[in-house]
């Protein structure tokens, strides 16, 4: 092993700079880059292979006691890469990770669990009660820290719990978590394998800058894949991450004894399946409040309880998040949100909020049974208000008879889908909500239903605009609402082109909320040759819309009129009865604004949505044209929607 000649401070600070984790010292002067034709690379973070410390990676040698020593050595230097060459390490202990320590995991590698019982004892904690034992409890993980920066699990290898990790509460000795970490700052979680968990693939709690790319984890056989908690600053990319219970959950408890902050989270291009459970969930731990959560492009296959669950059960107010590109199948409830007075919390939690969610261009699939898509608020405080949808489209079982209407019953303490009892709605269920939006969204179902496909219950501002619902051969009505004050049904029809069958008791209509938009009709645009005005798909505005040739660059454009100069968003009305997109560039005045904008199937050309587009116009006449940029032409164009 060579000696490390550089100081601590130096060789963590090179370390440091390589992996993007640090700056140089405020206020400290630039280097002068020798004068060659290019700056000199940033050192190479120092490495210390598990093997210089004596682990043996043969599949059966207890090698904890040497990765321990290589980590030791790792923090000592000021930090490094303790590297895994291909082999299967054994550890019969808990490791315990260090700062400015990543473990590199190369392919070909594996760090096993066993089940000797002999990983560190849990903790005691004087907040065990407020939440899951473990919740409460991270020294008995695989891999534990607490209060470390700079630290990385990393490379194409696997840690294997291989069936010796608890699902349960564990006895002395034994371990429940692969990962376990509380109090971090800075960590990075990237290309390996999480196998086998037990309760817990990881569990973080309390940590800041958490960074993920190309995770796996397969808990399918265990229970939960990622508890993050507590936790802000968060970037997950392209994660696969398939458990029995709750695949990705945030969630806030009280196990470190305050009510702590969370948000500021991105997850995009992500596939997520639960078995018994949830696959993308707020909760149900949810003290401290939550804030700011982006989740695009993710596919959700199989939850037995929600696809997108979002709960507060014990005080937390949650708002600003938002969902978009999202696919669903075999999900039993497709989208959850409820409000709850458990209040299993310290220092004497209210009732909590949930406010400014949107959800935009999602598709389910529910399974048999299912619950129907829910938005449940309290009383008071605890309500559910500024919801949106937009381009949400979902298909229930179905399969019901008439019911009564009456508010089913509800456990306020139980975060299940289930602790709600059979809603009266085969769809929408909206019951303690205020100003909640649907546009160019739909419900259906898969086997006839005698339900109402929407019921609004004690709510205010509940609006539907273009909205699509699948009507029951003995439903009494397609939307029903009960004590609604404010709520307005627009463009609105059956999945045959019929109107809607609206029925109210207690309600008032009311479709104001300022002026509306100008509506520019397609059929009296300018269009490219061989371009045809039809009208023999039902559901389109005005008098008919614009059928393209099937050809690259077929067109329609519309003269489109501001009274002031400044940003606006256009909204594009189309349908698209195909399964392959038929992308459009949207040029303003001659300069394209958005190139190739997708334009996705509808599912049938008689089914309309919108795409909207924010663009800068000037004061007067601007010209918007819409062009194909494939042979299929474009979809049919029904409307374009300017400033008012």
């Amino acid at each position: 092993m060579k000696c490390l000649r550089r100081t601590a401070a130096t060789a963590f600070l090179g370390f440091a700079l390589a992996l993007g984790i640090a700056q140089p010292p405020a206020g400290a002067e630039p280097e002068t880059p020798p004068t060659t034709a290019a700056t000199a690379p940033a050192p190479a973070a120092a490495e210390f292979n598990v093997r210089d410390y004596g682990a043996v990676g043969n599949g059966s040698t207890n090698d904890t006691a040497a990765i321990n020593k290589a980590i030791t050595a790792a923090n000592t230097a000021g930090g490094g890469i303790v590297r895994f060459p291909s082999g299967t390490y054994e550890s019969k202990k808990t490791i315990r990770m260090k700062s400015n320590v990543t473990l590199q995991l190369d392919a070909g590698s594996t760090i096993s669990g066993n089940g000797a019982d002999t990983y560190d004892p849990p903790e005691p904690n004087q907040w065990d009660d407020y939440q899951d034992y473990g919740h409460s409890h991270f020294h008995n993980a695989m891999i534990y820290g607490d209060n470390l920066s700079n630290i990385g699990f990393t490379g194409s290898g696997v840690i294997d719990g291989d069936g010796a990790l608890i699902t349960g509460n564990p006895k002395p000795g034994e371990a429940d978590k692969i990962i376990s970490l509380t109090r971090c700052k800075n960590l990075t979680l990237s290309g390996i394998t999480l196998r086998e968990g037990g309760h817990f693939a990881a569990l973080i709690n309390n940590c800041d800058n958490v960074v993920s790319d190309r995770l796996t984890i397969d808990t399918a056989m265990d229970r939960d894949g990622w508890n993050i908690i507590s936790t802000t600053n968060v970037k997950i990319t392209n994660a696969h991450l398939e458990a029995n219970d709750d695949a990705l959950a945030f969630k806030s408890d009280y196990a470190l004894g305050a009510k702590l902050n969370n948000g500021h989270v991105t997850v995009t291009d992500s596939y997520l399946s639960a078995g018994c459970c949830n696959a993308l969930m707020f909760g149900s731990e949810t003290c401290g409040d939550f804030t700011d959560y982006r989740f695009e492009r993710i596919t959700i296959k199989g939850s037995d309880k929600s696809g997108l669950g979002l709960v507060s059960m014990d005080g937390a107010k949650i708002s600003d998040v938002h969902y978009k590109d999202i696919t669903m199948t075999d999900v039993r409830s497709p989208i959850m949100q409820k409000v709850g007075t458990r209040k299993r919390c310290g220092n004497n939690p209210g009732v909590g909020s949930i406010s400014n969610i949107t959800y935009t261009n999602i598709k389910a699939n529910g399974t048999t049974p299912s619950f129907s898509p829910t938005l449940w608020g309290e009383s008071g405080s605890g309500r559910i208000h500024d919801i949106t949808f937009t381009n949400v489209d979902i298909t229930v079982p179905g399969g019901n008879g008439t019911m009564s209407t009456n508010p089913p019953s509800n456990d306020p303490t139980d975060y299940n889908p289930k602790a709600i009892g059979t809603r009266p709605a085969h769809g929408w269920y909206i019951r303690g909500a205020d100003n909640v939006r649907f546009t160019d969204s739909e419900v259906r179902f898969a086997a006839n239903d005698g339900r109402p496909a929407v019921i609004a219950d004690n709510s205010t501002g509940v609006r539907f605009d273009r909205f699509t619902a699948q009507r029951g051969s003995n439903s009494p009505s397609d939307l029903l609402f009960q004590t609604v004050n404010g709520y307005c049904v627009a463009g609105s029809a059956n999945t045959n082109g019929g109107a809607l069958r609206i029925s109210q008791t207690g309600s008032s209509q009311n479709c104001g909320g300022g002026p509306s938009p100008t509506r520019y009709e397609a059929e009296n645009a300018t269009y490219s040759t061989g371009s045809t005005v039809d009208s023999d798909h039902t559901g389109y505005s005005g008098t008919g819309f614009v059928n393209t040739p099937n050809t690259v660059g077929a067109y329609v454009e519309w003269t489109v009129n501001a009274s002031e100069a400044g940003t606006a968003d256009l909204v594009i009305a189309y349908a698209n009865g195909t399964t392959t997109s038929r992308p459009l560039d949207i040029a303003v005045n001659g300069v394209t604004v958005a190139a190739a904008s997708p334009f996705a199937g509808t599912g049938a050309w008689t089914t309309w949505r919108t795409v909207t587009v924010p663009v800068a116009l000037k004061a007067g006449a601007n010209t918007v044209r819409a062009t194909a940029t494939t042979a299929n032409g474009a979809p049919n164009l029904d409307f374009l929607d300017g400033p008012a």
